[in-house]
């Protein structure tokens, strides 16, 4: 009976109480303000074969088909190939490629929409390697992209 309060209750303060410290530190994060990522950044950078400078409108949206579709292209396979990977104690097929294909795109575009029957469809690889980290990633470019269109705007009117 006291769970029914309790355990709301508990989940609502762990979401809650860290979320301002989360928001300053992206906010420092976001202004160039916060570095102690810089090395990592660096390599990522240097990795990716760019130097970090400043890019246009066109640059980012090259950026994020190009992150995207590898995204789309890495998921789309995973499931194709699930039966030959690792973590399949199923032995569950590779999708066919039409299900392979809706799940890649539904995940990379953070609609989720899902055309399965989960576990007796995708083996734990293909839902921890693939869905998961989809998904992760699909928020963070939504929130990237929203980054950059503030990042615009506020050029926009400082050159104003």
């Amino acid at each position: 009976m006291w769970q029914e309060i309790i355990y709301p209750v508990a989940f609502a303060l762990l979401v809650l109480l860290p979320a301002p410290l989360l928001g300053s530190y992206m906010y420092r994060v976001f202004e160039g303000k916060s570095r102690w990522l810089a090395p990592v950044e660096r390599a990522t950078l240097a990795c990716c074969g760019t130097d970090g400078r400043e890019q246009d409108w066109k640059s980012y949206a090259l950026s994020l088909l190009a992150f995207n579709g590898a995204g789309f292209g890495l998921l789309f396979l995973i499931l194709m190939a699930q039966g030959l990977l690792p973590l399949n104690p199923q032995q569950l097929p590779g999708l066919n490629w039409q299900l392979a294909f809706n799940t890649a795109v539904s995940f990379m575009t953070n609609t989720n929409w899902q055309s399965y029957g989960g576990e007796t469809t995708a083996s734990h690889f293909a839902q921890m390697f693939g869905l998961t980290v989809q998904n992760f990633v699909s928020a963070a470019t939504g929130i990237a992209v929203a980054v950059a269109v503030v990042h615009v705007v506020g050029q926009a009117e400082v050159q104003a």
